[in-house]
């Protein structure tokens, strides 16, 4: 064999040692991240999964809504407010209203939970008095 040849053998063998330390330095630092991509993959499928029942899902969401008022108006009320704070991190243009939204919306608030304390009060039944000694 002439140098030349010797000489891209060489470099060849170098360059597949390096490719292969490069390939277990890559399998290193993507390790932590496995999981997290794991966790993404499921939520994928079962966002993916609700999307197939929205159907029930729907009824499901009514029968509650009906079933129970003031759980529906909190989870409501902390959906709003995540959402709106979402908003204001990505920077979007609803941050400009939020110092006006938030009182709007305590009125709002503070009108349904009269609404729905006065429907509560309005039952057949009395409530009953405790004895305390």
């Amino acid at each position: 064999m002439d140098s030349r040849h010797i000489e891209l053998a060489l470099r060849k063998q170098k360059l597949q040692l390096r490719a292969e330390a490069q390939r277990t330095d890559i399998a290193q630092r993507l390790a932590g991240i496995d999981g997290a991509l794991d966790r993404v993959d499921s939520l994928r499928d079962n966002l993916a999964w609700a999307k197939d029942k929205i159907p029930v899902l729907s009824v499901a969401l009514l029968v509650v809504l009906a079933a129970k008022p003031r759980l529906t108006l909190r989870l409501a009320k902390r959906a709003w407010v995540g959402w709106l704070l979402m908003r204001q991190v990505r920077g979007g243009r609803l941050s400009a209203l939020l110092p006006t939204a938030v009182p709007l919306l305590r009125g709002l608030l503070a009108i349904l939970r009269r609404r729905l304390e006065s429907s509560e009060g309005s039952g057949s039944a009395a409530p009953r008095r405790r004895r305390t000694g």
